[in-house]
């Protein structure tokens, strides 16, 4: 007597679920290749229109050159959007950094050596951290909006840089500084662009590969469930702000380097072109969401505009008009996604990757 066996069932084959922070990544990925199209779109449009002109080596070298020292900022400031602040400051303590660097140098002396030019960056570094601790510690501990905190701080450090000089531009800055960093080059590529691709590569890593990175978008998504389980939120927002405050002075040594001068009355809206590109880079203004590389190439978008316009012979006040336009359109965009978001649409937030159970892609 023979006993029939049922043959095991099949299995039937399913597709590997992506992991959250996959479809977050690939998310800002695609914003992000949608916003290199829009400046590809733009170089293209300006080489068919001038193609002598624009489409030029020496011409890319100086669109780069004159995004290098925003970069440095915007690299800070799009952390600090992302946790969903702002700073207004940076600008001005770019100038005091740099006024406070160049007063070092001028009183060891007249040396032009390295040691003189590092001692001028320290102090510069330094004086961008003082800054970036006080607004840190304002916005965390004292609970006062971002906005009024950086402003200020913004007005304060333009103040205290015009105490300094008597409203008059320094110039000490060591020849080796600005022949190396502000002039120099390496196989034709100017050491400012290395120097801020340096600071944007850095920025990338810690925004998407470590946990400094991961908790600012973690507070930007969610402050109180991140103190919920048991991140020092307080902690964190002063480290962001500190971190900006360093670049700013970082960005005052590179002012210093290529201007020979403090250029005390001309960064009055470099917050403004920076916190522009940053949100036409992708950057969320309500927190959470952000990408370094988007932040460069929303940087790219207005200089390669400014540039095209030079070139064409418009005039300087449609700039801005197409600035404000892009921005207004970014800021749409953003609005329209997290609609979309919160009709179940798109992506969850960073704060559900990070506490959720499928760890793999942390």
């Amino acid at each position: 007597m023979s006993i029939e066996t049922k043959p095991a069932p099949t299995a039937v084959p399913t597709l590997p679920k992506k992991g959250l922070g996959e479809r977050v990544r690939a998310a800002v990925a695609a914003q992000a290749m949608q916003i290199v199209l829009v400046w590809l779109g733009i170089v293209i449009l300006f080489s068919v229109l001038s193609p002598t002109a624009f489409f030029d080596g020496s011409n890319f070298r100086n669109i780069a050159i004159s995004v290098s020292i925003l970069a440095v900022l915007g690299v800070g400031t799009t952390f600090i959007i992302i946790t969903a602040g702002i700073d207004l400051s940076m600008g001005t303590i770019l100038v005091f950094s740099g006024v406070v660097s160049s007063m070092v140098m001028e009183r060891m002396g007249d040396g032009q050596g390295w040691g003189v030019a590092i001692a001028g960056i320290a102090a510069a570094l330094l004086s961008g951290v003082g800054w970036g601790l006080l607004n840190g510690f304002c916005v965390a501990k004292l609970k006062v909006p971002p906005m009024i905190v950086t402003l200020g701080t913004f007005v304060a450090a333009l103040g205290l840089a015009q105490v300094l000089t008597g409203g008059i531009d320094l110039r000490a800055a060591p020849d080796v500084l600005v022949d190396t960093v502000g002039f120099g080059r390496i196989l034709g590529v100017p050491i400012l662009v290395l120097i801020a691709a340096a600071v944007v590569i850095l920025g990338i890593v810690l925004l998407h590969r470590t946990k400094f990175g991961l908790h600012t978008s973690a507070i930007g998504s969610n402050p109180e469930a991140c103190r919920r389980v048991g991140i020092n939120v307080d902690r964190q927002l002063i480290k962001v702000y500190a971190f900006a405050g360093l670049l700013a002075g970082l960005a005052g040594v590179l002012n210093l380097a290529f201007f020979r001068s403090t250029t005390i009355a001309g960064h009055s809206l470099t917050n403004l072109d920076v916190i522009a590109g940053v949100v036409i880079g992708g950057t969320s203004l309500f927190g959470g969401i952000g990408a370094v590389f988007g932040t460069v190439i929303g940087l790219l978008i207005p200089a390669t505009l400014r540039n095209g316009f030079v070139i064409l012979g418009v005039q300087p006040y449609w700039q801005q008009v197409v600035v404000g336009a892009f921005l207004i359109a970014a800021v749409y965009a953003d609005q329209v996604r997290r609609a979309a978001a919160n009709r179940g649409k798109a992506t969850t937030n960073l704060f559900t990757r990070m506490f959720s159970s499928n760890r793999k892609d942390v």
